[in-house]
């Protein structure tokens, strides 16, 4: 993914009232640079599904307790809250790291390497954390710790937020994300500011991403079935042919991006990932089902592209005589970084990474649940460096692979730059 360094003249100074603790938490930052490391490789060789993360649950509740913080468990299923009260009156700070794994079969040679099955879909299948949420839980559980190291200096609560399920649970009839269940639950209601970060394999160590306003796409899954008239292939004319529909809906689908949204402010994405129908080379089948995935930003592009969907879809298929069923399933919404937080927010990010190391990222158009929790109150959601050192970003593997692969170099910085956002964005609060 190509981005583009931060120039330095587009970052205001903010005078922070707390930035004299920053070389504390750079200190205690590096003291338990060990222990982070530790603790990521426990979890990475122990995942744990959606909504299964009952021993990385447990491993983070007993470290909060450990240090003398406030833990809520069993929240969204198996997530756990951490609450930290400072010395000091003043605002509550969220950070949100996510637990779960995915079903996939790892493949590097690593010595804390997992070999954990499970059962998804009803398949047995290897699970790993090939995302890096092993990395976030870990770095979070260092912000913990720093944190409650200075207890006394804080000027308001932070509030830890270990969430389950940012994969998403599929079962039937039901679909559900760790993030949406945690607001349902109420835990963003006494929050002022939400930060959280996502670890990435194709960016190098040391540097930091981030974007003001849309970031991520919002994601939503597609499903179209076509009727039409099952009869001889000899013999078309004598029904309604949903193959032939479907291949004309799916061109149509295409002119959506090309045709009526306005690429030059954002993209947008409708994918067709899979076409079911017919059993026999010389029968025209009776209905022919599609899936897929929409990636938009925003909801006013979201509308439109979902409107365009189904305009398309049903007049294609009553055109040539049959109808089309289109269903979209709202999934997450798009991740949007609060711009007047963000701007708030960019010199405490440089200060973290320093000069030259902070990127302004390229839309994105995977998806986040942290999305969620900025639908609740401002959040900035920013990306971490896990790439070795001068490796080249196409040569490595992407997320969601079994070659998945974190230099553990970076996760310092991690557990600096959220502390940092902490009491950097207390200190403007009166």
């Amino acid at each position: 993914m190509k981005k583009l360094l931060l120039p330095l003249l587009l970052i205001s100074g903010t005078a922070f009232g707390q930035t004299k603790l920053r070389p504390e938490i750079d200190k205690k930052a590096a003291a338990i640079e060990d222990k982070v490391i530790e603790w990521r490789r426990d979890i990475h060789q122990n995942p744990e599904l959606g909504n299964n993360e009952v021993r990385t649950a447990k491993k983070v509740a007993d470290h909060l307790r450990a240090l003398g913080i406030e833990v809520q468990e069993g929240v969204a299923v198996t997530g756990v809250v951490g609450i930290l009260k400072g010395g000091k009156p003043g605002p509550t700070v969220a950070l949100r790291a996510d637990m779960d794994a995915l079903p996939v079969s790892e493949r590097a040679d690593l010595p804390f390497k997992s070999t954990v099955t499970a059962t998804y879909n009803g398949q047995e299948t290897g699970v790993m954390h090939a995302c890096g949420h092993d990395t976030h839980v870990a770095i979070l559980m260092g912000v913990a710790e720093v944190l409650a190291g200075m207890k006394n200096e804080l000027q308001g609560t932070v509030k830890f937020l270990f969430q389950p399920a940012e994969e998403g649970i599929y079962q039937e009839g039901v679909t559900s994300w760790g993030a949406k269940q945690m607001v349902e639950e109420g835990v963003m209601k006494d929050v002022d500011a939400v930060f959280g970060l996502h670890i990435g394999s194709q960016m190098e160590v040391g540097k930091i991403g981030y974007r003001s306003g849309p970031a991520m796409a919002g994601v939503d899954n597609l499903e179209i079935t076509v009727h039409g008239t099952q009869a001889h292939g000899a013999s078309p004319w004598s029904g309604v042919d949903p193959i032939v529909t479907s291949a004309q809906i799916v061109s149509g689908l295409q002119t959506i991006i090309s045709r009526n949204v306005n690429i030059t402010q954002t993209p947008a994405v409708v994918t067709v990932g899979a076409i079911h129908g017919g059993i026999r080379h010389n029968i025209i089948p009776e209905k022919v089902e599609m899936i897929g995935t929409i990636r938009t930003f925003g909801d006013d592009q979201q509308n439109l592209v979902h409107r365009r969907i189904t305009e398309i879809a049903t007049n294609i298929a009553e055109s040539a005589g049959g109808k089309a069923d289109v269903n979209i399933t709202k999934l997450y919404p798009s991740t949007i970084n609060d711009p007047a937080l963000t701007q708030q927010m960019a010199p405490t990010i440089l200060a973290a990474a320093g000069e030259g190391n902070v990127i302004i990222n390229e839309l994105i158009t995977g998806a986040e649940d942290f999305s969620f929790f900025q639908r609740e109150k401002p959040g900035l959601f920013i990306s971490l460096g896990g790439m070795k050192k001068g490796g080249e970003p196409t040569k490595t593997p992407s997320h969601h692979t079994p070659d998945f692969y974190i230099d553990e170099g970076g996760f310092v910085l991690g557990v600096r730059v959220m502390s940092y956002f902490v009491v950097d964005y207390m200190g403007t609060k009166k």
